[in-house]
């Protein structure tokens, strides 16, 4: 409450005016004061008071005061009263103040923290609260934290709606207020899903569903052209394209470019609740090459070059797709917004996750070299970047989510001779049998602040194997037959063997470790992004044998259990931005870099004495390219890679004196679009 006095000019020697300026705001309960305001909070203010000096001090000058308006919701009350009138008006309103806080006990408030799937903040949230006894209602937004309030609410029975553009509403009911009570209510929206296509033109134009009772089809055709400073002939098998260096890379050429942004394939994906917060989840995709209409097979590329020399080589590539009917993913499980998702089936690694979410390039084969090549993905190998037979489970609460995932000991391990080599050479009778010990597991930790997100992501993976060149055939004069190699004591197989080698592969078995942390940072119009992962790998301690299996069920004719002649530790570490352009336009920068150590036994490794692949190495790849949306389906992109390597990174094939590439770099600029649906 606060009064002003002021002084006027007399328009006669009787009369000296004077004037007070009187304000009070009182917060109140509408339940008890329903005829006055609807909103719960009131402002009684008063116009100027004037009186005048003179015979009657009383006397009311109403002509001086300022004309009132009648209460309205805003709760403004003008009037002009006498002095005495006044006096007694300020002081019941003074005693009036002392009690109001008494009277608004009688209601009831409400308040919540509105959040993503993430557990970040959603500010600018229409929260809508309903009286369901009374049909009343109140809208009120969230603030830059989330947050929501509502006081001096009738008590009863309540619901909660909360709609934001972009996510899914969200209702809560069964809320009980009773007097004087405060409850809390937090909400987590989900993105929404785009409704079902109802057109042709509505499917080419929007971004609605192909979705059939619950069943989502879902995929992407991504198709370039491009050229490479030392590449090779493509084949219909390869899905990585040619962007990153090939270790047998030799000439300049202009490629077709598969898969540039986006792996070109087809998926089926569905949820359906069978109990109330309960749901059957499934997902099954699979990658096909758009240059071939074949599906994505690593393991092809490498046999269809056995035996070849390495000027005759096409494009030999290892990964976790090889062939099978769905190469990406599927699994099924149970999903719970309190509980988690749990799945079974051959699903992407934790490290696969994180690299899809915190790549600048988003795991772009054409301008990204993790996500073109899965050793960091993998945890060590690329071929570890999808794991068979395997649960996963995901949970986020607030704003921390976790995964953890276990991989169960699937396929062959083969068999191994022991030196020397009995009379007769080899057979199903004397080859001494191994057992799969190719089980896994891996955690994850991460969280969202605001828009900032990072995670921790740690695994392990036992008989990792890496395939990393096709057989060396008789066309090798330096080392004919060198992959047919035997397990556990590499005894050289210069005579028949157990396994031909026709159709099958060469690998490199090793127990790995993996940690990594990833973040990333969205400073509109700018997106940050940095990462950095240690590996550390060591023979393993369950050798694998001739005839073991590997992605796709492609078997080993040739194994290597003691390739390292000490522990091997990788450092693989990137960083990049993305720059929005009115929305539609993104340019993204980044920088990759992969270092081993020299794990060489005696460490012997300089230009002199020769490199082997266990020398200490490095290489680097940057890029640098646009795309542009021209609609929500079909983009447009173009852009550079440009990639190096050194030291024993730069060494071609691991056996024996070391083979080096052909060229240690290569430039590829590449242009293309997408189609995504």
């Amino acid at each position: 409450m606060a009064t002003q006095a002021c002084r006027r000019r007399p328009r006669s020697k009787r009369i000296e005016t004077y004037c007070f300026d009187v304000s009070i705001r009182v917060k109140v309960s509408p339940s008890l004061l329903p005829s006055l305001i609807g909103s719960g909070v009131t402002t009684l203010r008063f116009s100027r008071l004037i009186f005048s000096e003179s015979s009657d001090r009383s006397q009311i000058l109403s002509r001086h005061g300022r004309r009132g308006n009648n209460l309205t919701r805003g709760g403004y009350l003008a009037t002009a009263v006498t002095l005495p009138l006044a006096q007694v008006l300020l002081l019941l309103l003074w005693l009036a103040m002392g009690v109001f806080p008494a009277w608004a006990q009688t209601g009831a408030s409400l308040s919540g923290v509105v959040t993503n799937q993430t557990g970040a903040a959603l500010p600018d949230v229409a929260v809508t609260i309903k009286n369901v006894d009374t049909d009343a209602t109140r809208m009120i937004a969230t603030d830059g934290r989330g947050h929501f309030q509502a006081s001096g609410l009738t008590p009863g029975r309540f619901e909660i709606r909360a709609t934001k553009p972009g996510f899914a509403d969200e209702t809560r009911t069964g809320i009980s207020l009773a007097v004087g009570q405060d409850a809390t209510v937090d909400i987590k929206m989900q993105p929404k899903t785009p409704d079902a296509c109802a057109s042709g033109h509505e499917f080419a134009t929007t971004d609605c569903t192909l979705t059939w009772h619950g069943v989502t089809l879902y995929g992407a055709y991504d198709v370039g052209v491009g050229w490479v400073s030392h590449g090779l002939p493509e084949n219909g098998y390869n899905y990585e394209g040619a962007s990153l260096i090939n270790r047998n890379g030799n000439k300049s050429r202009f490629v077709l470019a598969p898969n540039n942004l986006q792996q070109t394939g087809l998926g089926i994906r569905g949820k359906e609740e069978f109990l109330p917060g309960w749901a059957v989840v499934f997902n099954a995709s699979t990658g096909i090459n758009p240059q071939s209409g074949l599906l994505a097979n690593a393991s092809a590329t490498q046999t269809i070059n056995n035996g070849l020399p390495r000027a005759s080589y096409s494009y030999a590539i290892d990964g976790a797709r090889a062939g099978q009917p769905f190469n990406d993913e599927i699994y099924g499980g149970v999903s719970s917004a309190q509980f988690g998702t749990l799945t079974f089936g051959r699903q992407r690694s934790l490290g696969t996750d994180a690299m899809l979410l915190y790549d600048p390039a988003g795991g772009s084969y054409a301008f990204s070299y993790i996500g073109y090549n899965g050793t960091m993905a993998g945890g060590g190998d690329t071929e570890d970047s999808r794991w068979d037979d395997a649960l996963k489970y995901r949970l986020t609460y607030g704003p921390v989510h976790f995964g953890a995932m276990y991989k169960f000991a699937d396929g062959s391990a083969g068999c191994y001779l022991p030196s020397p080599l009995p009379p007769g050479g080899w057979t199903a009778a004397n080859c001494t049998p191994q057992a799969a010990h190719n089980n896994a597991y891996g955690f994850d930790l991460g969280g969202v602040h605001g828009k900032f997100s990072a995670d921790f992501v740690f695994q392990h993976y036992n008989q990792a194997i890496s395939v990393l060149n096709p057989l060396l055939g008789p066309q090798s004069p330096a080392a004919p037959y060198q992959s047919a190699t035997n397990s556990i004591n590499t005894i050289q197989i210069t005579g028949p063997n157990l396994v031909a080698t026709n159709n099958t592969v060469y690998g490199i078995v090793t127990d790995n470790n993996a940690i990594m942390v990833a973040a990333k940072y969205a400073w509109d119009p700018f997106k940050f992004f940095a990462g950095y992962e240690y590996i550390w790998q060591n023979n393993p301690s369950n050798p694998l044998g001739v005839g073991a299996s590997v992605q796709g069920g492609y078997i080993m004719s040739g194994v290597e259990d003691n390739n390292l002649d000490s522990e091997k530790l990788v450092n693989i570490w990137w960083t990049g931005v993305k720059y929005t352009y009115r929305s539609k336009t993104d340019f993204t920068f980044a920088w990759y870099q992969q270092r081993q150590n020299d794990f060489r036994r005696p460490p012997a490794c300089s230009p002199s004495a020769g490199f082997r692949a266990s020398c200490a190495g490095t290489l680097n790849e940057v890029s640098l390219y646009a795309d542009h949306r021209f609609t929500k389906r079909f983009d447009g992109f173009a852009g550079i890679a440009y990639s190096y390597v050194s030291g024993g990174l730069a060494i071609a094939i691991p056996h024996g004196p070391g083979v080096p590439y052909f060229h240690n770099n290569n430039v590829a600029p590449t242009i293309g679009a997408r189609f995504a649906f």
